[in-house]
């Protein structure tokens, strides 16, 4: 099918004149009023709309001329049909139910080949419910039933390509050249209708690991009208002005008129129909409402089979009436209203004149009938409501609540969009999903995923199973110091197994090694009873934490991807908490640190914990940080515990907590920010700006002046701690305690009994050889030589020493001292001894001696830096 616009009437709508490019002008022939039978007034249009620079289009087909007649007050009247328009209307009905249809097997198997079949088999079946057995045989060769995917720009896809999938797509069915069987006056023209629609698709896996799909779709061009019909011919016109005019009578075949106005909207029970606005009048035996197009349509109690009125407990709701109609009404009701489902539903909007007169005037007189007429009408409530009449009034509300703003208002809220495409919002709920991977989602997580009310909770399913609560920081965040208060004040939580990320690693996270730790716990529980060991897991709590620069989703995905199926069935995830000190997050010109931001994701993290600041509520560097991670993560639970210290009981919950990781919300943003997670399949990245993680092993004391006071001789191990961003210094003596198992790449390392003392330097742009000559400063350093000494070398005050230590020695002849200077026999004056060059140098003889036996000493010492290399 063609992709351009058009509006065909009656009879030049052939199959030559819909091709592409055949559009001309339309000429004197080719006018309403000459292109129906017999060269008369057109009895159909067939048109459609495309988006200029878009994917959407969709086609119709309308009638000039009304499908029914209103019903009078005596069946036994009849009323000539025409029967073209009867004829035509009940095949376009047919073909636009068969074009859902088809869409409906298209999503459901994505087989252009079967939806055909099923779209074909569908019109076949409703064209011999119409009794139009002989004009079904006539068009088994003018069907035409097509899909095509179309991109963005309006261009057609292929079904079979691979971009199709994501792609807007248009069904769409043409019946071309329909003869006119009754008149013999040529052919009627054609019917064409065709739909734009969106297709979601999940991967599910079941239990069996077998991969099936569910699926959802929207039909994006649903808020066109599929069925408009319009008064033409003049006994069309007469009658529904006959029925109009019991409004006046005091008395008439829907007895005596109550009251009414507009505000009311008229709605069939398919999903396929679009309510209709028109006036709904209230009478003692039955109703009548007027639509602008095809006129009236009464409704008497003779017809009625119940009535139903529900009105959402409020006033200020929509409320409406769901008539239950008998077979015998049918000829009087508009083509499109005769469904499956056999009621009607008149929808009347709060404030409306028809809304205000039916509880004035029509309650209180229907209620006071009900014997005489045999029809009750019941007030509902909404569990008496069917899922069909539950979906119209919710359909109805939206509506309501979308013409309440004004014209302009209404294109800037998404949630009046609803309100013409019903299903929008569920759609969108699949659609996010769908959308964001191709990988398969358990099946017992997809209600969930797409919030079904059904959905089941983690601590429904994982009661039995140990529970893994996590904390994460960057360096310098208390991670650890959180953890070791949690092990230490809530003991009444069960056994305690304390997994730490080891100092001496290369990686920020092991996963392999994690893994082990985990199995490792279970093997300790392999040689007792089942019964022992159900029930010492049962008390059981494990707690990880990690302090570095690990994104958390791969700590996640280290529990749910363990090679042990047994072991990754017996461990649930509890809750996931962040530790974050603002004054240590942020580099030079406020740059955060790699990873801070991965570190509280949501989804994943449940718990944001403020481990300094705590006092100072209106720091700046504290609302900063705070106002970025409430960004980043809304749902997340903010905190105070200075140093790690919690100080409120509701916040130990939090932390703690056995199932808030796998709540429901939380799952659903999971899938949405990790696609893949579930089977490790989601890569993380790397870090940026990449980090540096050096391991310094060594033997010797350090001796700085922190180190040496507190290490040096120190009778147990201690932890060292020294952030630079705050400069604060951390020294904790390490406490015996379980430990993960050994990585076989460091059995060495530890085992050798010369190096015992590990520091670990994290940073950018570090260098190993350059971080050992800082460390060596850190130690005692070997003695230099002593050089040799000469007058030259001597000090002033060294000078003062000497003639200090000599200035008694005796003079030689013609000197004298007069206890302040020293006088010769020429009256001059001397500060120093006359002697002195010969006491500075006998002082400089001495000294050297001392000198070298000095060095000599040293040159027979061994001496070791800080990695017991020989200096």
């Amino acid at each position: 099918p063609c992709r351009q616009p058009f509006v065909l009437f009656g009879s030049h709508s052939t199959k030559e004149n819909l091709k592409p490019g055949s559009f001309i002008f339309p000429s004197e022939g080719h006018l309403v009023r000459n292109t129906g039978p017999g060269g008369g007034t057109a009895k159909h249009m067939v048109a459609q709309c495309v988006s200029p620079k878009g994917p959407l289009a969709c086609s119709r087909t309308y009638f000039f001329g009304v499908t029914h007649v209103p019903y009078l007050g005596c069946d036994n009247e009849t009323h000539k049909k025409n029967e073209q328009i009867a004829l035509l209307s009940q095949i376009y009905a047919a073909v636009v139910e068969a074009v859902l249809t088809g869409i409906a097997s298209y999503i459901k198997c994505s087989s252009f080949t079967k939806a055909k079949e099923v779209a074909e088999h569908s019109l076949w079946m409703l064209l011999d419910s119409s009794n139009l057995i002989q004009m079904k045989a006539a068009l088994r060769s003018k069907v035409s039933f097509q899909i095509e995917a179309v991109t963005s720009l309006g261009r057609n896809v292929p079904l079979d390509h691979d971009d199709s999938r994501h792609l807007i797509k248009t069904a769409s069915m043409t019946i071309y050249d329909i003869p006119d069987l009754q008149g013999g006056r040529g052919n009627l023209g054609s019917i064409v209708f065709s739909e734009s629609f969106l297709k979601s698709e999940i991967l599910v896996r079941d239990k069996d690991g077998a991969l099936t799909s569910d699926s959802n779709y929207i039909i994006l061009t649903a808020a066109v009208p599929r069925f408009i019909s319009w008064l033409v011919e003049e006994n069309e016109v007469k009658l529904s002005e006959k029925a109009l005019n019991t409004v006046k009578e005091q008395e008439s075949f829907l007895g005596s008129f109550l009251s009414g106005g507009d505000g009311a909207y008229m709605c069939s029970s398919s999903q396929h129909i679009t309510p209709e606005e028109g006036k709904l009048y209230f009478f003692s035996d039955g109703v009548l409402f007027i639509h602008p197009n095809h006129g009236s349509v009464t409704i008497s109690r003779s017809h009625m089979g119940s009535a139903k009125f529900y009105d959402g407990d409020s006033s200020s709701t929509t409320a409406v009436l769901f008539i239950d109609y008998k077979s015998s009404l049918l000829p009087h009701l508009p083509l499109h209203f005769n469904t499956s489902g056999n009621f009607l539903a008149f929808a009347l909007f709060p404030k409306s004149k028809s809304y205000r007169g039916f509880y004035s005037q029509v309650l209180k007189t229907w209620q006071g009938q009900t014997e005489r007429s045999g029809v009750t009408l019941q007030l509902a409530q909404e569990h008496q409501l069917s899922e069909e009449q539950r979906k119209i009034y919710l359909n109805m509300q939206n509506l309501y609540e979308t013409v309440s703003y004004s014209s302009t208002e209404r294109w800037g809220h998404r949630k009046t969009i609803p309100a013409n495409l019903p299903g929008l919002e569920s759609f969108f709920q699949h659609l996010a999903v769908s959308s964001v991977s191709r990988e398969p989602v358990p099946r017992i997580h997809l209600p969930a995923l797409l919030q079904h009310a059904d959905t089941i909770t983690g601590s429904q399913v994982q009661s039995d199973k140990v529970t893994i609560n996590i904390i994460t920081g960057l360096p310098g965040s208390h991670c650890n110091d959180l953890c070791d208060f949690l092990v230490s004040f809530q003991k009444e939580y069960g056994r305690w197994m304390v997994y730490r990320q080891p100092t001496d690693g290369t990686e920020e996270f092991s996963k392999a090694q994690f893994q082990r730790f985990l199995s490792s716990i279970l093997e300790a529980q392999r040689n007792r009873s089942a019964r022992q060991a159900v029930y010492s897991r049962r008390k059981m709590r494990v707690l990880a934490a990690l302090e570095g620069y690990a994104d958390v989703i791969d700590v996640v995905q280290a529990v749910q991807t363990h090679t042990d199926p047994f072991v990754k069935s017996s461990f649930v995830i509890g809750a996931v908490s962040m530790c974050v000190d603002p004054l240590s997050c942020s580099m030079e010109h406020r740059f955060y640190f790699p990873k801070f931001l991965e570190q509280c994701p949501q989804g994943i993290v449940s718990n944001i914990i403020f481990t300094s600041l705590t006092s100072e509520q209106r720091h700046p560097s504290l609302g900063l940080v705070q106002k970025l991670l409430r960004t980043v993560n809304p749902g997340a639970a903010f905190i105070l515990a200075e140093k790690g210290v919690i100080t409120r009981n509701e916040d130990m919950e939090l932390v703690l907590s056995e199932s808030s990781f796998c709540s429901p919300q939380m799952l659903r943003t999971r899938y949405l920010m990790y696609p893949g997670w579930y089977d490790g399949k989601f890569l993380a990245g790397p870090i940026s700006p990449k980090v540096d993680r050096i391991c310094l092993w060594f033997s010797r004391p350090l001796e700085k002046a922190r180190f040496m006071t507190n290490c040096k001789n120190s009778e147990q191990m201690v932890e060292v701690c020294h952030n630079t961003v705050t400069n604060s210094l951390s020294l904790i003596p390490l406490v015996e305690g379980p430990t993960p198992p050994p990585d076989p790449r460091h059995e060495l390392r530890e085992t050798s009994i010369h190096q015992q003392c590990v520091l670990v330097f994290t940073g950018c742009s570090l260098k190993e050889d350059d971080l050992k000559d800082w460390l060596r400063q850190c130690a005692k350093q070997k003695p230099q030589k002593k050089t040799s000494r000469t007058r030259r070398s001597l000090s002033l005050q060294e000078i003062r020493n000497i003639h200090a230590k000599r200035h008694l020695d005796p003079l030689p002849e013609g000197y004298f001292y007069n206890g302040t200077q020293f006088v010769n026999f020429l009256g001059e004056k001397m500060d120093y001894h006359p002697l002195m060059d010969q006491f500075i140098y006998d002082y400089v003889i001495e000294a050297n001696k001392e000198i070298e036996k000095y060095n000599r000493e040293l040159e027979q010492q061994e001496y070791y830096d800080v990695f017991g290399q020989k200096l």
